[in-house]
């Protein structure tokens, strides 16, 4: 199994031909907090019938401890899939590392810290 650490998977990102990036986990986790430009199938026969084999893929889930990401890997590798990265430390190690997070949850947190950012400038402001 390839792996990958998020330094690795930032920069490929930032490339003019970036990986496509599978979320591998429920609707309702992928539709709350996804790293930005993820995808997501609600069945692995779905990525089979829209992924391209010979495309260079990169799948995660939750993090290290979350088993999923690794099955889908071995899914598509036994169905020929050949340029597969499994990013084992997942969601919650991109999050750690303070990148951006895309979803639903993740644009409620961050506005939520921009209203607090603002509280504390009006605040800082009238003291």
């Amino acid at each position: 199994m390839n792996e990958i650490d998020h330094v690795t998977l930032r920069n490929k990102l930032a490339t003019d031909t970036p990986p496509t990036l599978v979320m591998v986990a429920s609707e309702w986790a992928y539709r709350a907090k996804r790293i930005p430009g993820s995808r997501h199938f609600a069945r692995l026969d779905d990525a089979l019938s829209h992924l391209d084999p010979d495309a260079e893929i990169v799948l995660y889930c939750g993090g290290e401890h979350c088993n999923t990401s690794r099955h889908a890997y071995r899914v598509l590798e036994a169905e020929g899939f050949s340029h597969l990265w499994h990013y084992a430390g997942g969601l919650s190690d991109w999050e750690a590392a303070g990148y951006p997070l895309d979803g639903e949850w993740a644009i409620a947190l961050a506005q939520a810290a921009r209203r607090s950012m603002k509280r504390a400038v009006v605040w800082s402001l009238a003291a």
